[in-house]
């Protein structure tokens, strides 16, 4: 079972499931084409895909595109279902940087044709996370810069403040469709600026006052 830790801790969370909300930035989504949508537009990926800071992300060989989008992670700590804002707030107890690495051909195929695009979303070491900061910890304003940038070159960089659902707003969202538990990981989308990465690039992630991530991909 995979874990996360904890910023200068010892403890441990075993990990639920994955909950991604995609096109949370309206600029993304206009970059990849896509409307802004009226409400959080969910996928999941299986808690087996999940590595950690400075591990290796594995390019898989049937792919010619992956796609780096880094991503405020929200950690749920406790069961909620049909959450109101006030449940859904006091249920994140933590704060982390993530990777929601995507086969953007793949997904680009099974969009043409109608077909699920799972398997652009889940594949081995196609989720990164960085250690958690707890929420007691920090006091997150939204006016936080998130950023990533591959081989020292700056590709993402934009603030959660232009997020189109809040933190919050996504978890009670995703609790009126499934309930939600502790430990269950919430990727809440990826600002503008996605792009292609190639086998021996290295990925610095960072949000302002919760954490850093460097990955390389092979």
């Amino acid at each position: 079972m995979k874990t996360v830790k904890f910023s200068n801790s010892d403890e441990k969370l075993n990990v639920g499931k994955i909950v991604c909300v995609g096109r949370n930035y309206a600029a993304h989504a206009e970059e990849l084409g896509n409307e802004v949508p009226e409400f959080p537009i969910i996928f999941l990926k299986p808690p087996s895909i999940l590595i950690y800071d400075n591990d290796n992300i594995v390019h898989p060989d049937y792919s010619d595109e992956m796609h780096h989008e880094v991503e405020l992670v929200l950690l749920i700590g406790a069961k909620i279902k049909n959450a109101s804002l006030e449940e859904a707030e006091r249920a994140i107890i933590g704060y982390g940087v993530g990777l929601d690495m995507t086969l953007r051909d793949l997904q680009s195929e099974f969009k043409k044709k109608g077909h699920p695009w799972t398997l652009a979303k889940c594949f081995d070491t196609g989720a990164v996370v960085s250690e958690f900061i707890l929420k007691k910890k920090i006091s997150l304003t939204g006016n936080e810069n998130i950023k990533l940038s591959i081989n020292g070159s700056l590709r993402q960089n934009s603030s959660l403040k232009m997020m189109i659902f809040s933190p919050t707003e996504v978890v009670k969202y995703i609790s009126e469709r499934m309930t939600l538990e502790k430990g269950d990981l919430i990727f809440t989308g990826t600002p503008s600026g996605v792009g292609k990465v190639e086998r021996g690039d290295i990925i610095d992630a960072e949000i302002e006052n919760i954490g850093t991530l460097k990955n390389k991909i092979v």
